[in-house]
């Protein structure tokens, strides 16, 4: 049994489970900060995401943990029914997500428009800006998100003229933290290029603050981590019928199966190893979210970050993963009073950079240039909604407006997918009909189950639609192919309607 999870391998996983950590520490308490929650909980759910869904995950290479993108709706649950509603809902999700596993609806999560997931992330990227900028002053955030956009100028105006209170002290280490992580991931030698930036940034700033004694508010961990496990009423049911928790819970097992399952294909761009199981992941992630809820702590999803410094770590199993969790356990009972001289300022720091970098301009020009202009209308306007309204209804409304892509096809959205195996390592995938986000599940399934080696051809001739959902699915898939030295080539029969889609998928003609 240890040999199947702890393999010859281990020479590589243990380095990149120690980087991994490195990454995780920081990003689980000011996630956890963000979310309006103790610091403590971010880092339950990163054990629990590392040791116990690194055993099951159907992405072995995929880190779990806390995660950026489920913060505001987080914080809005914490502030509307308090921090103990938090074990109920996650129950709840976490059932909702282990049923769709069973019942292998992960593939149908893939089916989200790119242009929502993004727009949705964007938002929660300005939110998360908005809000931490005032938790960089020691102050705490406001009840939302445009309160905070709007105090945000007053407060740090009122700063002026400088004259040495605690609130100008904390915005000095916040800036210290984030100055630190921009520089030195800028100049860092090849050899350290696995220390992160968010860790450098942290301690120096909390040598800083320590070192010259500034009245800073400090992270406030428990002296027992078992102490802060808070286990659901179970007398009331775990409030399984209140409505405005059903609601919760569905939108946290949407957005955190959502964000894990589109983590994952980005992680199988990274590596040429096992494949996502889509169904195993999502059932992983209830299995960790009902447990997470057991123990009161933060919903937790697939995390890209923290996965792609596996990757570039060199792990090459999920050893790494569990590995992760391990160590975060080990420093949360080992040295807690070393996580209690960390400034919250510090920690907001991390996630302003974080927030900043949710919000991907460089995306909506990628949709705009290559889709054209209504994609990137579904990116901006998720992202307004979100800002404006909620995490839930921004969602909904980029899911509403990816619809209309398809209305002109709306008669026609049959496709037929015909796979042939032409020779000794030569395929043929002919597509005929419309290629859009409702048959992406059965296209996803084709491609990927086609061998890893040998020459394919991907004729279009007989197909009239494609939208970018499907465009993005395939170029993503080619760019695989291609990255393990295989041949792909699109065959469009020199139609100008299919040398769109060629255009859309930015390859050659085959």
């Amino acid at each position: 049994m240890m040999q199947r999870f702890f393999p010859a391998t281990l020479a590589r996983d243990l380095p990149a489970s120690i980087v991994v950590f490195l990454v995780a520490m920081p990003l689980c308490m000011g996630i956890a900060i963000a979310s309006g929650a103790p610091p403590e909980k971010g880092l339950i759910t990163g054990i629990i995401g590392g040791i116990v869904v690194g055993l099951l995950a159907g992405s072995p290479l995929q880190v779990s943990g806390p995660a950026a993108g489920l913060a505001v709706i987080v914080f809005e649950l914490i502030r509307d029914a308090g921090i103990g509603a938090l074990g109920p809902v996650l129950i709840m999700a976490g059932l909702i997500q282990t049923a769709a596993g069973m019942l292998k609806l992960g593939q149908w999560f893939r089916a989200i428009s790119p242009a929502v997931v993004h727009g949705m992330l964007a938002g929660i990227g300005v939110l998360i800006v908005a809000g931490q900028l005032h938790v960089m002053l020691d102050a705490k955030p406001q009840a939302g998100g445009l309160a905070n956009i709007l105090a945000a100028p007053a407060a740090y105006f009122g700063l002026f003229p400088f004259n040495g209170d605690a609130a100008e002290a904390a915005l000095g280490i916040g800036l210290l933290t984030i100055t630190t992580m921009l520089v030195w991931e800028w100049v860092r030698p090849q050899r350290l290029r696995l220390v992160p930036g968010a860790l450098v940034g942290v301690v120096a700033a909390t040598l800083a603050a320590t070192l010259l004694n500034l009245p800073v508010a400090k992270v406030a961990v428990p002296e027992s981590l078992w102490g802060s496990i808070q286990m659901p009423d179970l007398a009331n049911g775990f409030g399984l019928f209140e409505p405005r928790l059903i609601i919760m819970a569905v939108a946290i097992a949407f957005i955190a199966s959502a964000e894990t399952l589109l983590s994952a294909a980005a992680v199988d761009r990274m590596h040429d190893g096992v494949r996502t199981n889509y169904n195993r992941e999502l059932t992983a992630q209830g299995v960790g979210n009902m447990l997470c809820g057991l123990a009161g702590a933060l919903p937790m999803t697939g995390v890209i970050v923290r996965s792609s410094a596996n990757v570039q770590a060199g792990g090459a199993t999920r050893a790494s993963t569990i590995l992760h969790g391990v160590w975060i356990l080990g420093a949360v009972a080992l040295l807690p009073w070393l996580l209690r001289a960390i400034p919250m300022s510090a920690l907001a720091g991390v996630l302003v950079v974080t927030g900043y970098r949710l919000v991907s301009v460089a995306h909506a020009r990628h949709l705009f240039e290559r889709y054209g202009a209504l994609p990137a209308a579904i990116w901006a306007a998720t992202l307004i909604t979100v800002v404006a309204t909620d995490l839930l209804t921004g969602v909904l409304v980029g899911l509403g407006l990816s619809l209309i892509e398809l209305l002109p096809q709306v008669r026609r959205l049959r496709l037929l997918v015909v796979t042939r195996e032409k020779g000794a390592g030569e395929w043929e995938v002919v597509l005929s009909g419309s290629a859009s986000l409702v048959q992406l599940p059965r296209l996803a399934q084709a491609l990927e189950s086609l061998p890893p080696a040998g020459r394919v051809t991907l004729r279009l001739r007989s197909l009239w639609f494609m939208d970018h959902t499907c465009a993005e699915l395939i170029s993503g898939w080619m760019e695989r192919r291609r990255a393990q030295g295989e041949r792909v080539v699109i065959d469009d029969g020199d139609v100008a309607r299919h040398q769109e889609f060629a255009a859309k998928l930015q390859v050659s003609h085959g």
